[in-house]
């Protein structure tokens, strides 16, 4: 399944809405519309129906909001883990801003060179960052570095590698369920748009650490049924997990995490 443990692996998502800039320029849209009339038009142009009155548009008409990862690396001989997350505070504007977020991701994989990991990152999260570079000149040269060798595994998409070439492909959500694993609790994808024109960035951020958490959870079970390690590792890893979540809570006071905790629990019992 995988050839090898990288050092250091980055367990990403990344979240985004409409770009009403994208929206207004494409379909010269007049000034006077708010925020929610142009999404509303380019969900319209994008094929809304009754039934699904917010359809996923291409990722080159959207703009990212949030960017989170479970950061692994080996240290002093173990394994260490964090959570990180962008913007770290939602109430500060300029920390909000697209470039800030994209910027603070991009430094963390120039100056670290980390291995990615997502689920369904290379048709979508990959392709997003890419984009959105694009659109602000942003230099990242490791992020765009091609490995020498095809087979090498710098990115991994998780849904790749564990549904293969089926196009009935599974969501994270039914796989982690699956596996004993926390997935969607309080909100999924298609409300990510809903919650930033209601002004609940914070919901936003914390959807994509839960995310993160589940994917860096989905990549354990992985390396552990690969036979990559040992089943002593596997459960001193999740112990690891256990004790950042606490901590996060304790000292960040993260009440999703609390809910994630316990899910995981409960499904684990």
């Amino acid at each position: 399944m995988f050839t090898r443990i990288e050092p250091i692996i980055w367990f990403f998502d990344a979240e985004w809405i409409p770009n009403p800039a994208a929206g207004s320029m494409l379909y010269d849209l007049p000034d006077s519309l708010s925020e929610k009339e142009i999404f509303d038009e380019m969900w319209k142009a994008g094929g809304a129906t009754p039934e699904k009155p917010m359809p996923y548009l291409k990722t080159v008409l959207c703009r990212v909001v949030s960017i989170a990862a479970v950061i692994r690396k080996n240290e002093n001989g173990g394994v260490a883990l964090s959570l990180r997350s962008r913007p770290k505070n939602p109430d500060d504007a300029l920390e909000c801003e697209e470039k800030a977020v994209l910027q603070a991701f991009f430094d963390g994989v120039e100056k670290h060179d980390p291995q990615l990991v997502g689920f369904n990152s290379r048709d979508s999260d990959l392709k997003i960052l890419t984009q959105r570079a694009l659109a602000h000149g942003i230099q990242a040269p490791k992020f765009f570095q091609r490995p020498d060798r095809p087979w090498d595994e710098r990115n991994i998409d998780l849904m790749e590698h564990l549904s293969g070439r089926t196009q009935a492909k599974p969501s994270l959500h039914e796989l982690a369920t699956m596996t004993g694993i926390p997935g969607k609790i309080d909100a999924d994808g298609e409300h990510i748009a809903a919650l930033w024109l209601e002004g609940k960035l914070e919901k936003i951020v914390a959807y994509n650490e839960c995310d993160a958490l589940t994917t860096y959870l989905l990549w354990l079970r992985s390396v552990f049924v690969s036979g990559r390690i040992s089943a002593e590792a596997y459960r001193a890893e999740e112990d690891l997990l256990r004790a950042l979540l606490e901590s996060e809570i304790q000292r960040e006071g993260k009440s999703h995490l609390e809910k994630y905790l316990q899910k995981w629990e409960a499904l684990q019992s």
